[in-house]
């Protein structure tokens, strides 16, 4: 049974764009929706050259209304992945949802993590921590910003020299090298790497 997924974006889409090229030629999983909070983010473009379908929220349908749930059932979706999307996911969403939103996140939570730890933000913590590591967390997605349970985590470490743009670089390459085999794994049932 093909498994579909609906990408939820801010930016520029570049974890989504990984996502939909791994799957591109994969039967087992489809993803046919992208959806967006900005009109204005370039994702909603490379999705639509990818055949995929698009969507913008405004923030009142969001958090006032439940209308989502029949767009996302109107697609089959049975996994939310969060690849760079920056509002809180409301209570119904989660209800509706239960361990099927995933979000990735560019540090090793619980270590900066929470409202505003966000792209060069976090990045900009983790060198004025003089941490000596950094990483990515995939985690499924509760109420509160970045504290849902764990996935799987990947590191890389760090130099003293790294300034934050260096440290993004690196993350970014472990978002993508592993985001879309954990989505797989997930979505054919399997738990043994997720600690």
């Amino acid at each position: 049974m093909t498994r579909n997924i609906a990408l939820f974006v801010s930016g520029t889409g570049s974890n989504a764009r990984k996502i939909i090229e791994y799957f591109q030629d994969k039967e087992a999983v489809n993803c046919p929706l992208l959806i967006s909070n900005k009109a204005s983010a370039p994702a909603l473009a490379m999705a639509e050259d990818y055949g995929l379908e698009t969507m913008v929220l405004e923030r009142p349908d969001f958090y006032e209304s439940e209308d989502l749930l029949t767009v996302l059932e109107k697609y089959d979706i049975h996994l939310i992945v969060l690849a760079g999307f920056l509002w809180l996911i409301p209570p119904y969403l989660v209800a509706a949802y239960p361990r099927a939103i995933i979000n990735i996140h560019p540090a090793l939570l619980p270590k900066f993590g929470g409202k505003g730890m966000y792209g060069m933000h976090v990045h900009r913590a983790v060198k004025a921590a003089h941490e000596e590591e950094s990483g990515i967390t995939i985690h499924y997605v509760n109420e509160r910003y970045d504290e849902g349970d764990i996935i799987f985590q990947a590191r890389c470490q760090l130099e003293e020299s790294d300034g934050p743009e260096l440290i993004a670089q690196r993350v970014q390459a472990l978002e993508h090298r592993h985001f879309a085999p954990v989505i797989e794994r997930l979505l054919s049932g399997d738990r043994s790497f997720a600690g």
